[in-house]
């Protein structure tokens, strides 16, 4: 027994990396790659079949490394698994196009859904598996575990030491999950300097290193100008905040982006301080670092964020903020998106976000049959955790609403915040969401479907409130959707009489029935009505990009 134990062997992970990495050398390639010879070393360390982890997410990507494995041969690498948080660039899709990749687990699709979807529909790539942030990040660790990853950083100093800057997001998450499993960290950084501001990720958990040409790609996701919030959209804030954050009395909490977010955001200041909410609602967030918050931060509103990532031209502002944003001792914000996605999760009260579909269960998702934009970090924060054990009057009270005050557990607020109809004058309301067409094309065991009927508590549309916590059986959830569903052929089918009755015992509520004026609705209630107004809210402090900038 004991000599069929010896022929074991157990660091076989070990000596594959070994391998790599003598391949590597032997063609003279040392920890600090020039930049002309990054395709020659992904060719060298990279095997057909490697789960190759590319850092991409909402913001920084590493675009240079990205570009260069999508001009790798495909006759030398082919057939690679991708681990990727955000399919963002053209290059994410042109290695599947190119056969150099051929599946891919991921959260969020962004501006590449509508090329993704048509490589799903060319039966051209594999999905998977649509996650969330914290699913994905968890998979790294236990059945995804990335052969090689590509990341990106600032700064390095010549030990190969990286400085991730305020944009720290993902990279921690997948550096460990590399490094401490026989796999393979490259990094492409900014620059090179003589000593980094602080060490983020240490210089022995990094194999190859690179000075990419010009900086990492990031993009300014959660920049809104106020100029183009629409008084419909104000109407809707004003109901989130009188109907919802005031008797909830809402301190935590996350905004997805968008405008109607934004516009709760920059109606703060002014009717959230008509209503003397200030101090009572909106207190401590985990949220990127909207440009939209500067006047509800100014008006002291906010006591504390914590960002998944940062945002461009805000850096400044952050810096002269630490009571606010959480910094290093060098000044810079600290993100980081796992640690931000479980406060999502477990520690706030309330998410509020948007969708493309919504059914009359209250399901919705953003994967639609021509866009498959994915997912991100929504599922988290828009979930009821059932792992939470601590209580807050926000918790506590949708615990009692849901169960006719035999409250055992809490319920977390989940809001959907939407239109009734989309762009191209699409309805938002559905029978039947395209998830279940996508299932069948991507030949997965579950629709992907964004969030489940039942986390939604309340869905807020321009003609009032639905409160699905109060609702007792599925009849009366399906006509408090069809109550809120407006001129959408859902909306017109409402039973009236139903209808009538769910309003009188508060399930749904119109504007007047909350005591909102909806001839207030004006866009004179924005704290800033525009990119200039938010720099003159910083003094000065925010740089908003060049494209939002026509002064």
């Amino acid at each position: 027994m004991k000599a069929n134990i010896d022929k074991k062997v157990w660091d076989t992970q070990k000596t594959r990396r070994l391998t790599k990495l003598n391949a590597a050398k032997d063609k003279g390639l040392e920890k600090l790659v020039p930049s002309d010879r990054t395709i020659e070393l992904l060719e060298t360390v990279l095997a057909p079949e490697d789960k190759v982890c590319i850092e991409g997410n909402n913001q920084k990507q590493a675009d240079f490394l990205s570009e260069c494995l999508s001009q790798c041969n495909n006759e030398v690498l082919n057939d690679l698994h991708i681990l990727q948080s955000v399919l963002a660039l053209p290059s994410h899709i042109d290695i599947f196009e190119k056969g150099i990749a051929s599946k891919v687990d991921f959260s969020f699709s962004g501006p590449q859904a509508l090329r993704l979807a048509k490589l799903v529909q060319q039966q051209k790539i594999q999905i998977g598996s649509i996650h969330t942030y914290l699913e994905l990040y968890g998979r790294y660790f236990i059945d995804l575990i990335p052969n090689v990853c590509l990341i990106t950083a600032h700064a390095a100093d010549a030990e190969g030491n990286l400085y991730t800057g305020p944009n720290t997001e993902d990279t921690p998450a997948i550096v460990e999950a590399t490094a401490f499993k026989s796999g393979i960290v490259i990094a492409q950084v900014n620059e090179l300097v003589d000593s980094v501001p602080r060490v983020d990720i240490p210089a022995d958990w990094v194999d190859f290193f690179i000075v990419a040409p010009k900086p990492n790609y990031i993009e300014p996701l959660f920049t809104r100008d106020p100029a183009q919030i629409t008084e419909v959209q104000i109407l809707m804030a004003m109901m989130v905040i009188k109907g919802i954050y005031a008797p909830y009395q809402i301190k935590r909490l996350n905004h997805g982006i968008g405008f109607n977010t934004a516009a709760i955001e920059l109606l703060l200041p002014t009717y959230g301080a008509e209503l003397n909410l200030k101090g009572k609602i909106c207190t401590n967030w985990a949220l990127n670092p909207h440009p939209t918050m500067i006047p509800a931060i100014e008006s002291g509103f906010v006591d504390s964020i914590h960002s998944f990532g940062s945002e461009v031209g805000m850096n400044e502002y952050i810096q002269s903020r630490p009571d606010v944003f959480f910094t290093g001792k060098d000044g810079s914000m600290r993100s980081n998106r796992a640690f931000s996605q479980t406060a999502g999760l477990y520690a706030c009260d309330l998410f509020i976000g948007a969708t493309l579909q919504i059914d009359l269960q209250g399901n919705s998702s953003t994967a639609t049959v021509d866009r498959i934009a994915g997912f991100g970090g929504a599922p988290n924060m828009g979930s009821d955790p059932h792992g939470r054990r601590h209580s807050s009057y926000a918790y506590l009270k949708a615990g009692k609403e849901a169960t006719d005050g035999r409250v055992v557990k809490g319920r977390k607020l989940v809001v959907q915040m939407v239109e009734t109809y989309r762009e191209h004058m699409d309805s938002v309301f559905v029978e039947e969401l395209d998830a279940w067409q996508l299932q069948e094309k991507m030949g997965s065991d579950f629709p992907p479907i964004m969030i489940y009927g039942d986390d939604v508590t309340h869905i807020v549309t321009e003609e009032g409130i639905a409160n699905l916590l109060l609702c007792r059986t599925p009849e009366e959830r399906e006509q408090a959707i069809r109550g809120v569903a407006g001129y959408t052929p859902i909306g017109m089918q409402r039973d009236h009489e139903k209808v009538k009755e769910l309003r009188q015992r508060g399930i749904i509520q119109r504007p007047e029935d909350i005591g909102v004026d909806a001839s207030k609705a004006t866009r004179d209630l924005l704290a800033a009505k525009s990119v200039k107004d938010l720099v003159k809210w910083s003094n000065g402090t925010y740089s908003p990009p060049s494209r939002f900038r026509n002064w």
